[in-house]
């Protein structure tokens, strides 16, 4: 396969499995991190075939398979990890080693979080995404790293400010230090709305209508990777320590799963981070 050009992210493939790195996290010494593709995993149609959720009606024991895979590349395994419980909120979660295993080896425990934010090492922190927004940060100064998941209501809801609000007040970590990147997503091209969701969006302070583009028929195209970055840089990250993704999930629906190509028959893409 002929993987998208990209200037912000970095491709690897190991086998057949495709994943992405953001260089900037890379560069963070003690972090690993990847957003995966739907590509190297073992999971049969139509989840073929790296389906990295548990919920969707695949085969537990080859999603299991794919978040070995996946976790490897992070230098963990998928017993350290916790998986996130999304509904569109803008709940954080802390969490710790006692966490490990949370929504892979046995049940979650928490509902409603879309967010997850650690200082401890070994612990791999997992959301899920088929088009939404997926926000990684990493502070190379107070060792915490987070992911958000931030779809349309997320973004309105600025998860990515209270997820850097919750960084600074419950782990000491000063926001000119962070380091954050807005992953693959749905992107400017191809995010279609109506009125209704125009008229959440248009009440955001960050708000522009340089943010959308406007079409026949009251369509509008919104650009959740600007918005996003407005609320990034607006809670204080430096913008030179801002990654802000190029690539479109519903573009490349042979590369990532998007819920507005594939509907609910679909596997989920995760985004990863850990302190080693």
């Amino acid at each position: 396969m002929l993987l998208p050009q990209t200037q912000t992210l970095t491709p690897h493939i190991d086998g057949e499995l495709v994943y992405y790195t953001f260089p900037a996290l890379d560069a963070v010494e003690g972090v690993g991190h990847a957003f995966s593709t739907r590509l190297g995993g073992v999971s049969a149609p139509p989840f073929d075939s790296m389906n990295l959720s548990f919920t969707r009606g695949d085969d537990k024991e080859a999603v299991t398979e794919n978040f070995r895979r996946i976790c490897a590349v992070v230098g963990g395994s998928p017993k350290q990890t916790v998986i996130s419980a999304q509904t569109h909120t803008a709940n954080v979660r802390s969490i710790t080693r006692a966490d490990c295993g949370s929504g892979v080896t046995y049940d979650r425990t928490y509902t409603d979080v879309d967010g997850l934010v650690t200082d401890e090492p070994q612990v791999i922190l997992c959301t899920q995404y088929a088009d939404c927004v997926p926000l990684l940060f990493a502070d190379p100064v107070k060792k915490v790293v987070a992911t958000a998941h931030s779809g349309w209501r997320g973004t309105v809801q600025r998860i990515g400010a209270v997820t850097v609000e919750k960084m600074c007040a419950d782990y000491g970590c000063r926001r000119e230090d962070i380091r954050a990147a807005i992953g693959p997503s749905i992107g400017p091209c191809c995010f279609e709305v109506d009125e209704p969701v125009y008229t959440a969006f248009s009440s955001m302070s960050e708000w522009d209508d340089t943010c959308a583009r406007f079409k026949d028929g009251g369509k509008l195209d919104i650009n959740l990777w600007e918005i996003n970055r407005r609320i990034l840089t607006g809670a204080g990250i430096l913008p030179q320590h801002l990654t802000v993704t190029d690539l479109c999930t519903r573009c490349r629906p042979d590369l990532f799963w998007s819920h507005r190509i594939h509907g609910a028959e679909r596997g989920s893409l995760a985004a990863l981070i850990m302190l080693k």
